[in-house]
């Protein structure tokens, strides 16, 4: 099980709030959240409530000022990332709603358009795994949270006209 608690202040000042499992909206329990310390686990913060908006992933440790990863203080919700063991597998499509030229992948992939030629990679199913895509190569850039299922267009995850240029699997012990 994760933990992470949030700070209303940087270094882990002022009001805090201790998350344990997913939350849609922190806005009730904090007015603003300038630092964390992650205790256990991995999760994905996001910028507005609902899982929607900027994400960015945590791992165990100590954030003591979100301007460190680009980030405001405008943390609005949190997921927690399950436990997982097993194996990964990702089907990528070159275009919206699984068209085009596809490949699966069950692996690390840091540039889908040097290894696979594909101009765009638009939609996605994961069959296996927890996985982060990246809106640009080597893992930059915009990044989504990716649980098993099907995602027609990364409007299903909050980002219109989004495309994924590097997939990377979330293996920490989370």
């Amino acid at each position: 099980m994760g933990k992470v608690v949030f700070y209303e202040d940087r270094n882990f000042q002022g009001r805090s709030y201790e998350c344990m499992s997913d939350c849609s909206d922190m806005s009730s329990y904090l007015s603003r959240c300038n630092s964390c310390r992650v205790e256990s686990g991995c999760f994905v913060v996001y910028d507005r409530p609902n899982y929607m908006g900027n994400q960015y992933f945590l791992r165990r440790g100590e954030y003591a000022d979100y301007m460190f990863f680009g980030m405001n203080d405008s943390v609005r919700s949190c997921r927690m990332i399950p436990q997982y063991r097993g194996s990964y597998r990702m089907r990528i499509y070159e275009r919206e709603n699984f068209q085009g030229q596809s490949y699966e992948l069950m692996d690390d992939c840091d540039n889908i358009q040097d290894r696979y030629r594909m101009s765009d990679c638009r939609s996605c199913h994961v069959m296996d795994g927890y996985w982060l895509g990246y809106e640009q190569p080597h893992y930059k850039g915009r990044m989504v949270y990716l649980s098993p299922g099907e995602y027609r267009s990364m409007r299903d995850v909050g980002y219109s006209g989004m495309r994924f240029s590097s997939v990377r699997r979330i293996t920490d012990s989370c």
